[in-house]
């Protein structure tokens, strides 16, 4: 029976995750996942694409704030919820091509960023009344939407593929990677090698999600989430490997990793690592 392995956030897009036992589930993705966002003056999105040094920012809860920390840098607490930012200046983020509403978290954490990353940075909020809907093409006749993530709430990765994987790297000679690189919320033990490319619906208890688009892969698994870089002797590694078998013609022959998903029932209910999983086959 396939099990629920593992549950990661990423509260700031781009940033460390956090590796939780339980996570509250809402129809946007997970609590707290990409409610954040580094951001230019201008509200454009930086990630890990340009901005490698962006994995060593790590993130963490405590009470009713999120820490954040860096090499070299003053832990940072910023408040978890949006409406004790109620005094904070308006702006509009873009991720992608959406633009939306969000609030600035303040000049304390703007010279945080800016320090750490040496160009200008703002720190946004997801706010409480923005929708960022994710398109139809993948999910219609059902409608779902999402915070700062690339494109859906969710993202869905087998164990067992990341077991070949990291098989396939051994032979190379290369250095086995964590599940990290290619950041899930949801890893899910006792499937097949790549069995959730064809999963469309997977039951956790009283959730249930549909699986609606194999997730294709930029740079980032290229990036070492504890050096932020790539590993000097492997530096496209694991993008290298996988050319050779994971290319899709569906995307064009982009390599493809996980699957990403939306939430269907659920919403407010608690998902916990080792809880048995249901997962149903599209034919």
């Amino acid at each position: 029976m396939p099990v629920l392995n593992e549950l990661f956030v990423y509260p700031i897009k781009s940033c460390a995750g956090i590796s939780l036992r339980r996570a509250t589930l809402f129809d946007t993705g997970l609590e707290y996942d990409r409610h954040w966002m580094v951001t230019d003056a201008q509200g454009g999105m930086f990630t890990q694409r340009a901005h490698s040094r962006m994995a060593l920012i790590k993130t963490a809860f405590d009470g009713d704030d999120l820490i954040i920390d860096a090499p070299g840098m003053p832990t940072l607490r910023t408040p978890l919820q949006a409406q004790a930012l109620a005094d904070a200046r308006p702006m509009r983020a873009t991720v992608w091509g959406d633009t939306v509403d969000a609030l600035d978290t303040g000049e304390h954490t703007a010279q945080w960023f800016t320090g750490f990353l040496g160009l200008p940075a703002r720190l946004a909020r997801f706010a409480p009344s923005a929708r960022r809907d994710v398109s139809d093409e993948w999910t219609a006749p059902l409608s779902a939407h999402t915070r700062f993530a690339d494109q859906f709430p969710l993202l869905v990765v087998g164990q067992s593929s990341l077991d070949d994987l990291n098989a396939r790297l051994s032979a190379r000679g290369a250095p086995g990677i964590a599940a990290n690189r290619f950041r899930p919320n949801l890893v899910i033990g006792e499937l097949d090698a790549y069995e959730e490319d064809y999963v469309a619906e997977m039951r956790i208890g009283d959730v249930q999600l549909r699986l609606v688009k194999l997730c294709t892969r930029c740079p980032i698994p290229s990036i070492d989430q504890e050096t932020g870089a790539p590993n000097p002797s492997w530096p496209h590694e694991p993008l290298d490997t996988m050319s050779a078998y994971r290319g899709s013609d569906q995307f064009d022959g982009a390599l493809t990793f996980g699957k990403n998903a939306i939430v269907v029932g659920g919403e407010g209910v608690v998902l916990e690592v080792g809880q048995e999983v249901e997962a149903e086959i599209a034919f």
